[in-house]
């Protein structure tokens, strides 16, 4: 696998194949989008919107089974992140260009972004004083630790999407070398469940350190709080 190269340069800014590649998701992402919304129906739906429906109602339902009743606030952050993962994983199939999330810059840019919406919805869910809050339960002793814990798992999420996707491709760059055309395609296979299967990891780790940070301060507030919310997880 080569290293990510520099493309141009914009000023003292450097532009690798890495952004290339992501401006080239997103521009893919955007005219897909567009494309795939223009004729929407409710009567006759066509194959597109049925299929797009399917993926849309089961990433609802893996939030639902997290966070009951939160899924319509937290499916556009959640489902973009999926989505974008496993395509990202999955470019390095296409000959020439290399998986985005194989450069630490990019798992850097997205854990830090599930950094942010962390903190950003328990806000928005408890309010700035009371979110605060919990990083003082049970004594305030715990913030470093606290804080310590913050950072630890956004690196961790960096790391361990960027280390399983970068060894994934050169795995399957060795046993092509080595074994020729004579397996390509359970290398491939193995390339796309692999991938799929880092996408949905990275975004339910997202959706669990989110629902940590909404439900914290029903944590620091009633020790009881927890049961409530497992009752209303476990109703039909």
């Amino acid at each position: 696998m080569e290293a990510a190269g520099v493309v141009f340069t914009l000023g003292w800014l450097q532009i690798t194949t890495t952004v290339v590649t992501t401006w080239g998701l997103l521009l893919v992402f955007g005219i897909g989008s567009w494309l795939a919304t223009r004729h929407l129906s409710v009567d006759q739906p066509g194959l597109v919107q049925t299929a797009l429906e399917g993926a849309v109602q089961s990433i609802a339902a893996a939030i639902d089974g997290v966070l009951p009743g939160r899924s319509e606030l937290l499916l556009p952050f959640i489902g973009t992140l999926w989505l974008f993962v496993a395509v990202a994983n999955l470019t390095g199939l296409v000959p020439e260009l290399h998986s985005p999330t194989a450069d630490l810059s990019t798992t850097a840019a997205l854990a830090f972004v599930v950094f942010l919406s962390v903190h950003w919805y328990g806000i928005r869910s408890a309010g700035l004083k009371d979110y605060l809050q919990h990083y003082l339960t049970p004594s305030p002793i715990l913030l470093p630790f606290h804080l310590l814990g913050e950072l630890s798992r956004t690196l961790a999420l960096a790391m361990r999407l960027f280390g399983n996707i970068m060894s994934l491709e050169m795995a399957a760059l060795l046993v092509l070398l080595v074994a020729g055309l004579l397996v390509p395609v359970p290398v491939l296979m193995l390339h796309i469940v692999e991938a799929l299967v880092q996408a949905y990891i990275f975004g339910m780790l997202a959706l669990i350190y989110i629902a940590g940070g909404m439900q914290s301060h029903e944590a620091s507030a009633s020790p009881e709080a927890p049961q409530t919310n497992d009752k209303k997880g476990s109703a039909p």
